[in-house]
């Protein structure tokens, strides 16, 4: 079957242009060509995409070194192949072109050989390319999973802070005897909290060490719930389009994680339409394997759901997008954005095990896809039971094993508030020692996962050969990753997510406390 072929051709002879042709076509090619002589031309014509540049080595306007060094600046991988009118080249001549990077010389009499050359060069040249890709996917993958640490690693540190100042603050309010300036200036304080809290969820979404918690979801269902809410999101002037696939689109998922990710790709394209649009939301079921032609993806062969968010907004270059899922990278003015939307549903469709695609044009909109893994089921609908409320203090011995000071001084302000008589240790080792030489009886270990020279698991297990019966409550300002590492996730051991509240933190002391009391 004939292949199309688009050629670049470089010569001041019209008459070049018909030889050349014609001896593609008897290599079964179907050539459309251009034609230039002189080297500003060449540049120009170079911001065009060609498969495959011809060039005299008689053009008396531009020499074949000269055409080889213009292509080598602008560095577009495209096979150049020297054509002599002559049916002899000196040899000197060959190699001095051939070293300067033409793919090959062929004399007028060698001709018949140019389909051969033309292959062979078609073919290095999209595996240069493949390389290319590859390589470009694997350096993102890397700078992503970088800054992913780094981003988990300040999520650790912030949840540190804000678990000393939601506290506090919450503290000071249940005192009661507050001015009315102080209690609003205590609640301001602890809405500002808050939006730092949602800020570090992000950050933490982004690094793919959020809590996750998947379940079987209906993406058409939760979609079509979503349409309200997004139509109100986006305004009267910007019109929403919902296409979902005939069949079911079932993936295993946070379900409101995943709606973080919607509702973020959708402000993003709702900014991108200052002045309206069109805003289409589409669904459908793909099978991903080697052959797949879709946008380059990093995801294992098998069946996926791709959710796809489309606009007819101001689109984007190439440069721009490259950066697009970096944390803190906005297009917006100072002030309108924090940078994290699309960083954050990088991070949860990665913790989904998909992948996200973005291409754009500047002044032709932008298309998100989105490549979730498919399962198999039906969407199950989750009831959360009721306990019932009991007392939150106590007055049981809690051994506190936290390396921040001011996270451990309120943890024990809180505990010993609620009755309970409180030990605290700064490290493992000094928690160890205070186990053995208490004389009483330990009931709980509240300890910090992550911590210098020895991790509360370690120590757990230490202490635990002196206090076998004793209960075990486990923080952490970082969450899966870390958690996984230590064990703690496999271990089933009650977790305490920073930053939390001095009620969250009674709550949770007291029903490790009840529960396990009761199992035993």
């Amino acid at each position: 079957m004939p292949l199309p072929l688009r050629v670049l051709i470089l010569s001041d002879q019209e008459d070049d242009v018909s030889r050349f042709t014609d001896a593609l076509r008897q290599s079964d090619y179907v050539p459309s060509s251009d034609r230039v002589a002189t080297p500003p031309a060449f540049r120009e014509a170079l911001g065009h995409r060609w498969d495959l540049i011809l060039a005299t080595d008689q053009n008396r306007r531009m020499s074949l070194l000269t055409a080889l060094d213009i292509l080598h600046e602008t560095s577009p991988d495209i096979p150049l192949i020297a054509i002599s009118r002559g049916s002899a080249v000196k040899e000197e001549a060959v190699l001095e072109v051939l070293k300067a990077g033409a793919a090959d010389y062929i004399t007028r009499n060698q001709m018949s050989r140019l389909g051969v050359t033309v292959v062979r060069e078609m073919s290095q040249a999209e595996g240069r390319r493949e390389r290319g890709r590859l390589e470009q996917q694997f350096r993102q993958a890397q700078k992503m999973e970088a800054v992913g640490r780094l981003a988990g690693g300040v999520a650790h540190d912030f949840n540190n802070l804000l678990t000393v100042i939601t506290g506090y603050a919450e503290l000071m309010l249940s005192q009661g005897e507050l001015q009315e300036s102080q209690r609003t200036a205590l609640q301001e304080i602890q809405r500002a909290a808050e939006r730092a809290g949602s800020l570090t969820h992000q950050l933490l979404a982004f690094s793919r060490r959020q809590p996750f918690a998947p379940r079987t979801v209906q993406l058409n269902k939760l979609i079509v719930q979503m349409e309200k809410m997004l139509s109100r999101l986006i305004g009267e002037d910007v019109e929403l389009i919902t296409v979902v696939g005939a069949d079911p689109a079932t993936i295993r998922t946070d379900p409101g994680q995943l709606e973080q990710v919607v509702m973020n790709v959708v402000v993003n394209a709702r900014d991108a339409m200052p002045g309206g649009g069109k805003l289409i939301i589409e669904t459908a079921n793909a099978r991903i394997d080697e052959s797949y032609a879709g946008p380059a993806v990093d995801l294992k062969p098998g069946a996926y759901v791709i959710l796809a968010i489309s606009d007819t907004g101001m689109g984007m270059d190439n440069d721009t997008i490259a950066h697009l899922f970096e944390p803190f990278f906005t297009t917006k003015a100072p002030g309108k954005g924090t940078g994290l939307g699309l960083a954050t549903a990088y991070g949860i469709v990665k913790q989904s095990g998909g992948a996200i695609s973005i291409y754009s044009e500047p002044g032709r909109g932008t298309t998100v896809k989105i490549y979730l893994p498919s399962a198999e089921g039906a969407a199950v609908v989750e009831s959360k039971k009721q306990a019932p409320a009991e007392p939150l203090g106590g007055s049981e011995t809690i051994l506190v094993l936290e390396d921040e000071p001011r996270v451990r001084k309120l943890v024990c302000e809180v505990l010993a508030g609620r009755g309970y008589h409180v030990l605290e240790a700064v490290r493992g080792d000094e928690a160890v020692r205070i186990a053995k030489t208490y004389s009483g009886r330990i009931d709980l270990l509240l300890a910090d996962v992550v911590m210098p020279e020895m991790s509360g698991p370690q120590a757990l297990e230490l202490i635990r050969a002196r206090h076998p019966k004793m209960k075990v409550l486990f923080m952490s300002g970082y969450t899966d990753e870390a958690m996984g590492h230590h064990g703690v996730l496999d271990s089933g051991a009650p977790f305490l997510q920073k930053p939390f509240l001095p009620e969250a933190l009674a709550q949770k002391v007291r029903e490790v406390l009840s529960s396990q009391a009761r199992a035993g």
